[in-house]
């Protein structure tokens, strides 16, 4: 198996670089990689890390899986992406000095019909997202969420339509369902699909994949800017149940329980409550805690710590995030959350 110059046969690993894109100042710009492949046939996985450059620790997961993995005991091939924006990276930005784009909104597009070139961070989308089309079983998108952030997974949405039968996308979500749970961490399902493609996640790595009948998924490994060294063990664990979940290695790996939510429900992403005044934040909550509607999870204050409003929350559910701002302005969003979900995971495309 060869990704740019990474080639390594049955039973070898290797390392090396992907170049997507040519320097102005000369060279090109490489993407790291790391190859195992298993002496025994399998499916293809790709694990990768660090589309955001400010997102740091699904680059150590994938550190620590290639580490873990022996090829002589691996059925199939693992693909470490540790770092998918090295522009990103070396400013410790969320996007690419490029032109400031989100790198995770470029993956399977279709606008063939356009007169406007494609700016460079689509053109390295693509060119990745081509080796990973060619190759890929499965995808665990490796991210992670504002500085104040409790670890969980986004799930996607599985589309049927002209493309797929109801049937097919119903074994592909059973699949995803199924690689979703390996992984061990709360599982919450994407925004609804209006919301989704208001928010261009269509787009997203998971969401073209998924559309191409890949079984991918983003976890959401705590917060941003460091590493968060217990997250990324419990990740590193999930990503082998991933594995053991395909059949590609023999003994699972231990389920972290301390990042479950006491939760029978399907869960959905949510943000809310907003602000309807501008002021100074002291939130009431915390990330993981569980908030009914109603319950106050926020106070505005003045310049001099007088109290503006009192914010309650909108409905039931968990909180995910705090959102990483003091000063907030009218209608800003505090809160990231998981709340129940009320639509279907397999959807109707157009």
């Amino acid at each position: 198996m060869k990704v740019g110059t990474a080639e390594a046969d049955p039973g070898e690993r290797a390392t090396g670089y992907r170049a997507v894109t040519e320097l102005p100042t000369g060279g090109s710009e490489e993407l790291p990689v790391t190859v195992l492949n298993g002496v025994d046939p399998g499916p293809t996985v790709w694990v990768t890390g660090t589309i955001h450059g400010d997102e740091p620790t699904g680059m150590a997961v994938t550190h620590d899986v290639a580490e873990r993995i022996d090829v002589a005991d691996l059925a199939g091939a693992v693909v470490c992406l540790p770092i998918m924006n090295p522009a990103g990276f070396r400013t410790n930005s969320r996007t690419a000095y490029y032109h400031g784009d989100d790198p995770n909104r470029y993956f399977g597009r279709d606008d063939a019909d356009t007169e406007t070139p494609p700016r460079v961070q689509r053109v390295v989308c693509e060119r990745i997202y081509e080796d990973m089309r060619e190759t890929a079983d499965a995808i665990v998108a490796l991210h992670t969420s504002w500085v104040a952030t409790h670890p969980y997974t986004i799930q996607p949405r599985v589309p049927y339509g002209e493309d797929r039968s109801v049937s097919d996308a119903a074994v592909l979500r059973d699949r995803l369902v199924e690689l979703t749970e390996a992984f061990g961490m709360p599982v919450v399902n994407q925004y609804p699909p209006g919301e989704t493609e208001t928010r261009d996640l269509q787009h997203s790595l998971t969401g073209a994949a998924v559309a191409d009948g890949i079984p991918a998924f983003t976890p959401e490994l705590g917060g941003r800017f460091v590493v968060e060294h217990d997250v990324a063990a419990a990740a590193a664990d999930g990503t082998w149940n991933v594995l053991h979940a395909l059949e590609m290695v023999e003994e699972p790996a231990d389920r972290h329980a301390e990042f479950d939510f006491d939760s029978e429900d399907q869960l959905r992403r949510f943000d809310g409550p907003y602000t309807d005044v501008a002021g100074i934040v002291r939130y009431r909550t915390t990330e993981g805690e569980f908030v009914e509607a109603g319950q106050v999870v926020a106070e505005i204050v003045d310049p001099h710590g007088e109290s503006k409003r009192e914010i309650e929350a909108d409905r039931d559910g968990y909180v995910l995030s705090r959102r990483e701002r003091v000063a907030v302005y009218e209608n800003d969003v505090l809160l990231d959350m998981a709340v129940p979900d009320e639509d279907p995971l397999l959807i109707e495309s157009e």
